[in-house]
């Protein structure tokens, strides 16, 4: 494992490997830690996504750890079947989840979920099945709606945040938060598209998605 500074902030960063298949992750720890976001990236993504980088890095400048990871192996990775399955990216989360509590810099602090496109959907569907160990979700642009019956279940209050011009999963977001019955809202980013790569849009997700988790992280919400 190694460490290095992001520049922007000067927040530690430590490379890590998590759980049987040694996911290769990022882990960034603020001094003055409140809570901690897992981000589950979406299809053809990785840790490496600089969207989610940047997501992260207003994160940790209010006081929340990130850890970015990689849901799947390379091999794994090059079956795209794989990258839809999400039984197995929520078991990911899942791992990802039991990696923090073993962590004695983390262990303990409210944890919050953040995903993009399919890994919304493994991020709920963890939240659902592990609900007194996620207090918060956050969905950038995802597909809540593959987490099916899942969504019922979710206790952990949930930002779905969807672009206003990204008319198809703007439908399917609305559809996920009637299924949702917990403490819920959608956020539509005016003029934005699925990736948010308008001027603006980004840095907009960024802020409401920190505020969400300061909000509900910071509180110690339990479901």
């Amino acid at each position: 494992m190694s460490s290095h500074l992001s520049s922007d902030h000067a927040v530690p960063i430590e490379q890590v490997a998590i759980g049987p298949q040694s996911l290769a992750g990022d882990l960034a720890l603020p001094q003055a830690r409140t809570g901690v976001v897992v981000f589950a990236h979406g299809s053809g993504s990785s840790r490496h996504s600089p969207r989610n980088a940047l997501v992260a890095q207003v994160m940790q400048s209010h006081g929340l750890a990130t850890l970015m990871f990689d849901l799947l192996t390379e091999i794994e990775a090059r079956d795209r079947r794989n990258v839809f399955d999400v039984d197995l990216l929520s078991m990911r989360v899942a791992g990802a989840l039991d990696w923090l509590q073993r962590r004695a810099d983390v262990a303990g602090l409210p944890v919050g979920l953040f995903g993009a496109s399919t890994g919304a959907a493994a991020a709920l569907q963890a939240a659902a099945q592990w609900p007194q160990r996620v207090q918060a979700v956050v969905s950038r642009g995802g597909r809540p709606d593959l987490a099916g019956a899942h969504l019922a279940q979710v206790r952990a209050p949930t930002l779905l945040i969807v672009g206003g011009n990204d008319n198809d999963v703007l439908e399917l977001n609305q559809a996920a938060a009637r299924a949702l019955v917990c403490d819920k809202h959608i956020e539509i980013v005016p003029g934005a598209t699925h990736l948010f790569a308008e001027p603006g849009a980004l840095d907009e997700v960024a802020r409401l998605a920190a505020a969400w988790f300061v909000r509900h992280l910071q509180r110690g919400d339990l479901p």
